[in-house]
């Protein structure tokens, strides 16, 4: 094993979620209950306070074996041992084999990353931005609503693209896919082909929308 490949793998303490994929830069807010989790947090916060979240299957009752490291970047303790915290998304991994199972899961590591990119993303991430603004726009139409994207929407492709994957909502496995691309346009592409179906989906019901208050 060379030096390289030894720094880019390491044991982890490892978070099943129902239905959640955490991507790289993106916060997470916690609330820990389970006796085993705080045993773990507790362990996590008196090391580097970083620990992997792995999205769990509960209909096949699968764990996912790609995940993203979270980082602990704040944390309150409440009654009975109880905590809320706030980490934030870091690095995915990909799992090679579990080190132990209790009193929680640990595991082998090692760091994924996408490839380099071998043509210039910022048209796509640039098409990716007008289809994500139509959808608010339509949303906002169709529900009254004021709806904006934040100000501060990355701008570099490969974060926006984390950005687009993390609010994608009740598409847990779709979200999964993506976490587990390793190459930027084609993370992109599909979030794509996403937007464009909700875009395509929302600008017919504000049509019909459009139509039924013109005759009433």
């Amino acid at each position: 094993m060379t030096s390289s490949s030894k720094i880019a793998v390491r044991e982890l303490p490892l978070f099943p979620l129902p239905e959640v994929v955490l991507f790289p830069t993106r916060p997470l807010p916690l609330h820990i209950f389970e006796f085993r989790y705080r045993i773990m947090m507790n362990t996590i916060l008196e090391s580097d306070r970083r620990f992997g979240v792995l999205m769990f299957d509960p209909v096949k009752g699968t764990i996912a074996n790609t995940g993203c490291c979270a980082e602990i970047v704040h944390h309150q303790r409440l009654p009975d041992d109880r905590m809320k915290m706030l980490t934030l998304g870091q690095q995915r991994f990909r799992v090679l084999e579990y080190v132990r199972e209790k009193p929680y899961r640990v595991g082998l590591v090692e760091w994924i990353e996408d490839h380099p990119p071998i043509k210039d993303l910022r048209p796509l991430s640039s098409e990716v931005e007008q289809l994500l603004r139509d959808v608010v726009r339509l949303s906002a139409k169709l529900t009254e609503q004021n709806i904006e994207l934040p100000e501060d929407l990355p701008d570099l492709p490969i974060e926006l693209s984390y950005w687009v994957a993390s609010n994608l909502y009740g598409v847990a496995a779709e979200q999964q896919l993506l976490l587990e691309m390793q190459d930027t346009a084609t993370r992109l592409e599909r979030e794509a082909e996403i937007l464009t179906s909700t875009r395509n989906h929302l600008a017919a019901r504000a049509v019909l929308k459009d139509t039924f208050n013109q005759n009433s």
